[in-house]
């Protein structure tokens, strides 16, 4: 209980922080370190393909049968509708925050291509916090960042969580993959084609499109987290996802009314993730959930921009 006070209290310290002028890419890094070593957690640096991606992981654990990786959502991409920024690093890093919640199990994070590696010096292009964040190559890097992930940990299947645009990864590296257990999305986009059309932004050209696997995923366990007060996604989104994500009568999707892109999934995903495989046990969690005021109000305080 402690340790999940701490790391509120980090929390909370950082988003207020947020509201002023944004802070730098190392600025952000060390918000990552801190959060990670409150937890006693390591970072590791992954060569997968033409990136180096960033992990955070516990310390070293007897192998388990299950791991569960965090994928990372699209980080700080946007200063504004129209000025791309210069380094994704989060300023919040929702999926490391789920990660670090996990109340049991063996759980590692996974940055996405260009964050917490200093995009400008370590020459990371552009294009890949932009229109090609999801390209095959970016996604290639991902799926050969968590073979190494499960070889460390000596696991033989997967649960992939993906936060936001972390989300699209993830189903994309499970449509590719045996050993995926289960696939869940919190605030996930999962059709950017849907979502670029919906904000009137630029299409992401160079980029894969999750929808465009959901058949494959079909008769994958599957849970689909969204927020009702969610502007990024707004519910009417998810809503129209294929089948093969959502299910024939969308039983996979849950709408969380009061929550929103960031709010709450942190401090409320013990709960959450302890009843992911049991329908009736997650209908008994979703009824009980309200975020504090104040917790809405932070994530006020963060512009559209970050994800």
């Amino acid at each position: 209980m402690m340790r999940g006070l701490t790391l509120s209290v980090l929390a909370a310290a950082w988003l207020v922080a947020c509201a002023t002028p944004l802070p730098t890419p190392s600025a952000r890094q060390q918000h990552a370190d801190m959060l990670t070593a409150a937890r006693g957690w390591q970072t590791v640096h992954l060569q997968a393909g033409r990136f180096e991606l960033v992990a955070r992981t516990p310390p070293p654990l007897p192998p388990r049968e299950r791991l569960t990786v965090y994928i990372e959502g699209d980080g700080l991409a946007w200063l504004s509708r129209r000025m791309p920024s210069s380094d994704p690093t989060p300023r919040d890093p929702v999926a490391l925050a789920l990660a670090l919640a996990q109340p049991d199990g063996h759980a590692v994070h996974l940055a996405r291509p260009c964050q917490y590696v200093d995009a400008a010096q370590s020459g990371c292009p552009r294009r890949y916090w932009t229109d090609a964040r999801f390209a095959a190559e970016a996604v290639d890097a991902i799926d050969q960042a968590i073979d190494q992930l499960k070889l460390r940990h000596g696991a033989r299947t997967l649960v992939l969580v993906g936060y936001s645009g972390g989300g699209a990864m993830a189903a994309l590296v499970a449509a590719r993959r045996d050993d995926v257990a289960r696939l869940i999305t919190v605030a996930g986009n999962l059709d950017h084609a849907a979502w670029t059309a919906h904000h009137r932004l630029t299409p992401l050209a160079a980029s894969l499109d999750a929808a465009a696997v959901a058949d494959r995923l079909r008769d994958l366990p599957q849970l689909h987290l969204v927020g009702g007060r969610d502007l990024t996604l707004p519910r009417a989104l998810p809503e129209r996802w294929p089948a093969g994500f959502i299910g024939a009568r969308g039983e996979h999707l849950h709408v969380i009314e009061s929550f929103g892109h960031r709010c709450c999934w942190a401090a409320h995903w013990p709960d959450l993730y302890a009843a992911a495989d049991d329908s009736a046990a997650l209908r008994r969690v979703l009824t009980g959930l309200q975020p504090a005021q104040a917790a809405v109000d932070q994530e006020r305080m963060l512009s559209a921009g970050d994800d």
